[in-house]
């Protein structure tokens, strides 16, 4: 699946599941909530332990058709070329590694870098980012993707950090391209209750859905 259609699907979803896990086996519980609920992206962070592996391990139960699979937390192009060649179709760091951004052009892997600031997400959008990661997003909430916008129009953002059900709807309103969900999404896991993760995932994606109508 080439970049172009990686990233209209997730865009056209709404939701990226962040997947952070104690371990490899919780992370793939996790995941398998979100896909339940009907998230096409799930995102593996790089702060799991055995990262590369799950990546691996998804990809080949999954085709890409069925969900895109990324990675997180990834800060420098080894880390990125590890994950892309474990079956990651999309990488997503929490701040501005340009040689990260190359290493994704190279290869045309979907890239989205962090940025907090305007002039962050121009440095992003210069980089060749195809995403901005406004993070965390709980900072400023929906009111910095419409501050953003005043003199950067053009530049497509997705909020992570503090994006709920609750509050999906806003973010995209705002002008988001899709919202990155976290804890918000996946705190069930801590306690073994999967579905309210799939409950969680289920209302996020209406709550999207509803924004854009």
């Amino acid at each position: 699946m080439n970049k172009l259609e990686v990233l209209k699907r997730l865009t056209d979803c709404g939701v990226v599941a962040v997947v952070r896990a104690e371990n490899g086996e919780q992370a793939v519980k996790i995941a398998e909530a979100c896909i339940k609920a009907g998230i096409i992206g799930i995102e593996f962070t790089f702060t799991v332990p055995g990262a590369v592996e799950i990546i691996r391990t998804m990809s080949a139960r999954y085709k890409p058709e069925e969900i895109i699979i990324g990675a997180g937390t990834v800060m420098d192009p080894e880390t990125a070329r590890a994950a892309i060649l474990a079956g990651a179709h999309f990488v997503v760091s929490p701040c501005l590694n340009t040689e990260t951004v190359r290493l994704c052009l190279r290869y045309q892997i979907a890239c989205m870098a962090g940025a907090m600031t305007v002039k962050e997400a121009v440095e992003c959008m210069e980089s060749g980012a195809d995403i901005i990661k406004i993070f965390p997003g709980n900072l400023f909430g929906p009111a910095i993707i419409k501050a953003i916008h005043g003199p950067l129009p053009q530049a497509r953002m997705m909020p992570t950090g503090g994006v709920s059900a609750e509050n999906a709807g806003e973010w995209i309103k705002a002008g988001a391209v899709a919202v990155g969900a976290g804890s918000d999404l996946t705190r069930g896991a801590k306690t073994g209750d999967y579905d309210t993760i799939v409950e969680a995932g289920r209302k996020m994606i209406e709550e999207v859905r509803r924004a854009r109508a």
